[in-house]
C-alpha cells in the first residue's frame, strides 16, 4: 500500500467578531504519493485552508486526518519530514545566494552533501548558471524555480503548492508549472496544488472544485475554473 493522506469528514471554521464563519464541512479527501491533485474554486472558499489541513500545518475543527505509511497509521504531524512547500510569495532568504537557499533544508538536516545536491537541483530547474545570484538579482520566474528546487532537494514524498504561478507572467507561469509537474513526477512525489488557473489545473491527474462548502471532483475537460 502506497503512502497517502486521509482526510475524513473534516470541517473548518473560525470566529470573527463573535460570529462563526464556516469554510466547509464534512469533506473527504485522499492524497496518494505519486499522484497530482489541483484544488480550484472562488476566492474565500477555503482552498488554502484545505491545503494547510492536508499538510498537517493546521488542525481541523472536526473530523479525522491521518498519514498512512504502508500498514502504519499515524497523525499528520508525521508528514512534516516528508513534505515540501511552494507558495505564491517565493519566501527565499534575501541574503542567501540561489544555491544556499536551495541547500538550506539539507543543511538544517545536517547533510554534508547539501551544496552538491543543491547544485544538482538548480541544474534540473535550469538555473545552474545563476547559482551565485541572490533573489534580488533573479526574475520572478527564476525565484520560483529556486523555490521549487528548495522544496524538492530533500526528496519529499508530498509537495504542497499554493498559487505557485500567481505572481508570474503567462510565459513564466507555464515554464514553472511544467518544471514543477515534471520534477514531482520524476521524484515520485505527490503534488497538491491550489490554483485559479484553468490551464494549470488541467495538468493534474485529479482536479477538485471547492465552492459553497463542498468539494467536487471535476473532470479536466469540464472544469469550471478561472483562466490564468
Amino acid at each position: 500500500m502506497s503512502n497517502h493522506i486521509e482526510l475524513k469528514g473534516i470541517s473548518q471554521s473560525f470566529e470573527i467578531n463573535d460570529s462563526k464563519i464556516t469554510l466547509f464541512e464534512h469533506l473527504d479527501l485522499s492524497i496518494y504519493q505519486g499522484q497530482s491533485y489541483t484544488i480550484t474554486g472562488p476566492s474565500g472558499a477555503g482552498k488554502s485552508s484545505l491545503l494547510m489541513l492536508a499538510s498537517g500545518l493546521e488542525q481541523v475543527t472536526s473530523g479525522s486526518s491521518s498519514y498512512i505509511q504502508g500498514s502504519q497509521i499515524g497523525p499528520l504531524s508525521d508528514l512534516r519530514t516528508d513534505s515540501g512547500f511552494i507558495f505564491q510569495q517565493f519566501h527565499l532568504l534575501p541574503e542567501l545566494t540561489a544555491i544556499n537557499n536551495v541547500a538550506l533544508p539539507l543543511k538544517l538536516r545536517g547533510d554534508n552533501q547539501a551544496l552538491v545536491k543543491a547544485e544538482a537541483w538548480l541544474n534540473k530547474v535550469g538555473l545552474g548558471h545563476r547559482r551565485d545570484h541572490k533573489p534580488s538579482e533573479l526574475s520572478g520566474g527564476e525565484q520560483q524555480r529556486v523555490a521549487i528546487a528548495r522544496a524538492l532537494v530533500f526528496e519529499p514524498k508530498f509537495i504542497f503548492a499554493d498559487e505557485p504561478t500567481g505572481n508570474l507572467d503567462q510565459a513564466s507561469a507555464n515554464e514553472v508549472a511544467n518544471i514543477l509537474f515534471d520534477c514531482c513526477l520524476e521524484n515520485g512525489a505527490a503534488l497538491v496544488l491550489v490554483t485559479h488557473c484553468n490551464e494549470l489545473a488541467s495538468k493534474a491527474q485529479h482536479t477538485f472544485l471547492l465552492a459553497n462548502g463542498q468539494l467536487i471532483t471535476k473532470a479536466n475537460n469540464t472544469q469550471e475554473v478561472l483562466s490564468c
